[in-house]
């Protein structure tokens, strides 16, 4: 079975902080049913001054550091290619093969 949201797909938020806003998503963890979204749900994190690895000088990269954090696989839904709106994501089987569906408009995802 294919999953129901993968990596580069764009999402929509339906609960939360970020509610209404749409993004792509970056990296999905299916174990803790959480995913990233590309500008959502970011959080501060405080780094240490440390050298970067590759770096030609002895650099410093430290401070407040802004990244994404998780969002729960509930709280977001599948964007419809048709109309952008936000849809439920079904599952067809053609010759053995599974594919995702959009549920609002029956158009085939992958």
């Amino acid at each position: 079975m294919p999953a129901r949201i993968k990596a580069g797909d764009e999402v929509i938020v339906i609960g939360g902080k970020d509610r209404g806003k749409r993004g792509k998503v970056l990296r999905v963890e299916p174990r803790e049913d959480r995913l990233y979204v590309e500008g959502l749900n970011i959080v501060k994190r405080h780094q240490k001054p440390r050298q970067v690895p590759g770096a030609d000088r002895a650099e410093q990269v430290g401070g407040v550091i802004e990244k994404e954090g998780p969002i729960h696989r509930s709280n977001v839904m599948l964007a419809d290619p048709k109309d952008g709106k936000p849809t439920r994501v079904g599952v067809e089987l053609v010759d053995g093969q599974a594919h995702r569906v959009a549920k609002r408009s029956g158009t085939r995802i992958d």
